[in-house]
């Protein structure tokens, strides 16, 4: 039998267990809000979800590496690719685009077609700085760091605030060394 290939994440997306989407929806949504309520400041907020979400995401990539059997990426441009078409889709069922590469393609944008996240949201003025689906930058940011990069992911376009769409700016700080615990000729 051959070895299993790489799975896209539309496959990975149909085999999964998952939770009801309104469900989770709705307990993100009360999450955030008592975020608001117990924190007060609308960046503080933003910290703390980008926070849970890094802490979700160094936990998530070992999930995703086993269910989706994508080999190590040669570059960051291809983790980008992953990331968009595999593992958004993998996880939240999202079709995801990288575009806006910069010259020495260490920078990207994501934009998402579509974010569960925000069904049945609706910002009031006094949260217009909040950037409510931080907590996907958080995880993006964390899964990365697990496999050697150091990034920094920032919204830059989001539909709740008035945008057109929602984009993420992914950008490449350093590649991290691996260390390994042991030398081989111990």
């Amino acid at each position: 039998m051959p070895p299993a290939g790489p799975r896209s994440g539309d496959a990975i997306f149909a085999s999964v267990e998952r939770v009801n989407a309104e469900l989770f929806t709705l307990t993100y949504g009360a999450t955030v809000r008592q975020l608001l309520t117990d924190l007060e400041e609308v960046e503080e907020v933003n910290k703390q979800l980008d926070q849970m979400g890094y802490n979700i995401g160094i936990r998530l990539i070992d999930e995703f590496l086993a269910k989706s059997n994508i080999s190590r990426c040669v570059d960051f441009k291809e983790t980008a690719d992953v990331i968009a078409k595999v593992g958004l889709k993998m996880f939240l069922g999202v079709n995801a685009t990288v575009t806006n590469w910069d010259a020495e393609g260490t920078c990207c944008s994501i934009i998402l077609e579509d974010n569960p996240l925000v069904d049945f949201v609706e910002l009031p003025d006094t949260c217009q700085g909040l950037h409510y689906c931080n907590i996907l930058s958080g995880v993006i940011r964390g899964a990365l760091e697990m496999v050697s990069m150091k990034t920094e992911v920032t919204w830059l376009r989001d539909m709740l605030r008035g945008d057109d769409m929602f984009e993420l700016q992914v950008k490449l700080l350093k590649q991290i060394p691996e260390e390994y615990p042991y030398k081989d000729d111990e």
